[in-house]
C-alpha cells in the first residue's frame, strides 16, 4: 500500500521524508507524555510545562530515529549499497535500500549500527541528565531522562531477531554467513519475524481483556505491523531474485494503444477508455510520443468541460517518474511503481514509444516464477 509522503530536507545527500502515518503518532507520543509519563515522574509542574515537555520529546524522539536511520544509511553507503532516503512511519524509521547487501558481513555491519547509535544517545542523555540534576531546570533533566530510557528501549525492541527488525537482520546475516543462501536465511528470518509478531499480538488480546485499553491497542498493532513488514520484506528478496536480470522490454506491451493529442476528453473516454478498458494511454501528436494521460486525469476534469478541452491539454509530459527504457532492470520500474504509486510505465527508447508495461504483467510473471520455483 502507498502511503503518502513528504520530503523534509537532505542529510548528508540522504532524502528525508515523512510517511503521514507520522503524524498520527506524533500526536499520540505528545499526549501521552504530557498527561501521563512527565506528570508521574515530576508532578508540580503547569499543564502547560507538561505540553512543552511532550513536544520537545516528541521531537527529540524523532530525531532519534533520523540519527539512527541515519547511521544504517552511511555505513550501507560505505558499504556500496545505494540508498533511496530514509523515511519516518507510524512505528519508527527505515532507511530505504534500493539493493540487497552483496554479504553477510555488509549485512552485519549494516544492522548493528543502528542499535549501537541508539545506544550512544541512551548513554550520552543519561550521562548529561545525571550531570544535570539539581543544576538545570526539572522540565529539561526529565526530557533528557525519558531520551535515554526511549533510546535504550529502542535499541532493546530493535535487536529482537524477528526480521525485519535490525536483530532479525543480523539474525539473517548469520544464517547467510552460515549456509551461504541468501534466499534461505531471509524465509527462516522472516518466519522468525512472523513468530515474534504473532507473540506481541497475543499479548496486545492479553493485556486488552485484562482492561489496559492503550497498552493493548498498542502491543497488537506492533505485531500487526510486524507481521506485515516480515511478509513484505521476503516477498522483496523473492521480488529482487525473480526480475534479476530481466530488462523491462520482456514484460511490456509493444505497440500500445495511443491517443492523439487533439481529440477531446469526450472522445477518449467514449472511444478509447470504454473501448479498450485501459487506465493509462500514450498521448501522440503527428506520430511523436509527447506524453500520457490516465483515467484519474479524466476524473479530475469536471463533466461539463470534457467536450472542449483536449488530451494535449490534460496530459503528462514524459519523465522519469512516468516512464523506463527498455533495457532498464525490471525491479527497478517495479520500484518506481512502488515509489510514485503508479501501475503503468511508459517504456521510451530514444524519445520514442515502445511500449507499456504493467505491475499486473509483472506479479503474474512473478507469481508463475514463485510457483514454479516450489
Amino acid at each position: 500500500m502507498v502511503t503518502r509522503r513528504y520530503d523534509l530536507f537532505r542529510l548528508f545527500g540522504f532524502p528525508v521524508r515523512i510517511d503521514v502515518s507520522w503524524f498520527v503518532v506524533a500526536v499520540l507520543i505528545t499526549w501521552s507524555l504530557a498527561t501521563g509519563l512527565f506528570p508521574a515522574r515530576i508532578p508540580g509542574l503547569t499543564p502547560a510545562t507538561y505540553w512543552v515537555m511532550g513536544v520537545v520529546g516528541m521531537l527529540a524522539l524523532f530525531g532519534s530515529i533520523v540519527v539512527h536511520e541515519f547511521a544504517h544509511a552511511m555505513v550501507a553507503r560505505r558499504r556500496g549499497i545505494p540508498m533511496r532516503g530514509i523515511t519516518l512511519f507510524i512505528f519508527g524509521g527505515v532507511a530505504e535500500m534500493g539493493d540487497e547487501p552483496a554479504s553477510a558481513t555488509a549485512e552485519l555491519m549494516m544492522a548493528v549500527v543502528g542499535p549501537l547509535t541508539s545506544v550512544a544517545i541512551a548513554a550520552v542523555c543519561f550521562l548529561v541528565a545525571s550531570a544535570a540534576h539539581g543544576h538545570w531546570p526539572l522540565p529539561v533533566v526529565g526530557v533528557l531522562a525519558y531520551l535515554a530510557f526511549v533510546n535504550a528501549a529502542l535499541a532493546a525492541f530493535n535487536m529482537l531477531p524477528a526480521f525485519p527488525l535490525d536483530g532479525g537482520r543480523v539474525f539473517r546475516a548469520a544464517l547467510w554467513k552460515w549456509k551461504g543462501d541468501f534466499r534461505w536465511a531471509t524465509r527462516v528470518a522472516a518466519a522468525a519475524g512472523s513468530g515474534f509478531s504473532f507473540a506481541f499480538m497475543a499479548l496486545g488480546v492479553f493485556t486488552l481483556l485484562r482492561g489496559d485499553l492503550i497498552d493493548g491497542l498498542w502491543w497488537f498493532l506492533i505485531g500487526l505491523f510486524l507481521r506485515r513488514a516480515s511478509s513484505a520484506s521476503y516477498e522483496q528478496v523473492l521480488l529482487r531474485r525473480a526480475f534479476e536480470g530481466e530488462p523491462v522490454r520482456r514484460f511490456m506491451t509493444a505497440n500500445p494503444v495511443t491517443a492523439p493529442a487533439g481529440i477531446s476528453i469526450q472522445d477518449l473516454v467514449e472511444s478509447y477508455v470504454y473501448h479498450y478498458h485501459h487506465k493509462l494511454f500514450p498521448v501522440t501528436e503527428n506520430g511523436h510520443l509527447v506524453g500520457c494521460i490516465t483515467t484519474r486525469d479524466v476524473k479530475a476534469v469536471p463533466h461539463e468541460q470534457w467536450k472542449q478541452r483536449t488530451v494535449g491539454t490534460l496530459a503528462h509530459a514524459v519523465s522519469s517518474e512516468n516512464s523506463v527504457a527498455p533495457d532498464m532492470d525490471a525491479m527497478k520500474a517495479i520500484t518506481l511503481m512502488q515509489r510514485t504509486g503508479r501501475q503503468r510505465l511508459l517504456v521510451v527508447s530514444n524519445g520514442e514509444l515502445a511500449g507499456v508495461v504493467t505491475l499486473k504483467d509483472l506479479l503474474r510473471f512473478f507469481a508463475l516464477k514463485v510457483q514454479l520455483d516450489h
